[in-house]
């Protein structure tokens, strides 16, 4: 079987410098990072449809690697894009029925995800109440992992590398070696 590739799908804002998903998408190889057309007034057609198509690039199995809204756009994938998944690390889900910027997202799809999922959530996230977190993980079938005082599992609440989400990562099949540049060999 072959190493499949992460796909990094930053939510609402993008991930910038520092973000996790940025370090990751720099220090892993096998990674491809969605890069939508307007970061600041997303629209469920264009975000779901550029997703879908990313996926459908890649040659092989993909995981998923989802932050915030990227989270709910991946929920809103069709049929073809989601059989081509291996698994989903989905961080920090958005709430878009709560935000008006991100209520074309809404309803968020309550069926079970057909691939192997792993919600994270914060017990304080100011975008989307652990309760609903919760909610979203037992229709969608994933793993749950609640966090302490993590906020929004960002920058902004203290996560740069993330270890505990590499790890998460791995546990869905993904290679989380780092790449060595070129010029470290020498």
């Amino acid at each position: 079987m072959s190493t499949p590739t992460v796909i990094i799908v930053p939510g609402w804002r993008n991930s910038g410098p520092g973000h996790w998903q940025t370090l990751w998408c720099e220090r892993l190889g096998h990674v491809v990072r969605v890069e939508q057309d307007d970061w600041l007034s997303p629209q469920k057609r264009a975000w779901v449809n550029r997703l879908s198509e990313t996926i459908l690039q890649v040659r092989g199995p993909v995981v998923i690697v989802a932050h915030s809204l990227g989270c709910i756009t991946t929920t809103h994938l069709p049929l073809e894009a989601a059989a081509r998944i291996q698994g989903a690390l989905l961080v920090a889900p958005a709430d878009p029925e709560r935000r008006g910027v991100l209520s074309d997202f809404a309803p968020v799809p309550y069926q079970k995800l057909p691939y192997r999922s792993v919600l994270v959530a914060s017990g304080n996230d100011p975008y989307c109440p652990v309760r609903l977190a919760g909610a979203y993980a037992r229709a969608w079938g994933s793993e749950f992992v609640r966090l302490n005082e993590a906020g929004h599992i960002n920058v902004d609440s203290g996560h740069g590398e993330w270890p505990l989400g590499l790890a998460l990562l791995q546990s869905l099949g993904a290679d989380v070696t780092p790449v060595v540049p070129a010029d470290a060999t020498a």
